[in-house]
């Protein structure tokens, strides 16, 4: 029961966390013309540290996570700016 706690209390924790970086990883400008994108590039560069972070020795499935972040990220930062480029069209 007290492991089952402590892991419920660690998981609400760690969401709160995320909330926040994602609202502080956003850029004023972007989150106010796009905030869906600026959010969801906060919340890939978290996933990102936090892959970075895990142990490792996972089958390859650690080192494949990290590569298709990266790839999501590189999309994300393309998205905005083509939007940046093209006046939000």
């Amino acid at each position: 029961m007290r492991n089952r706690l402590i892991a419920v209390l660690s998981t609400f924790t760690l969401l709160i966390g995320l909330g926040l970086y994602s609202v502080h990883a956003q850029t004023r400008e972007m989150a106010r013309h796009e905030p869906h994108m600026s959010a969801a590039l906060g919340h890939l560069q978290q996933a990102k540290a936090e892959l970075e972070k895990a142990a490792p020795n996972k089958g390859g499935h650690k080192e494949k996570a990290t590569e298709l972040v990266n790839q999501a990220i590189q999309q994300v930062q393309e998205g905005e700016r083509y939007y940046q480029e093209h006046g939000g069209r």
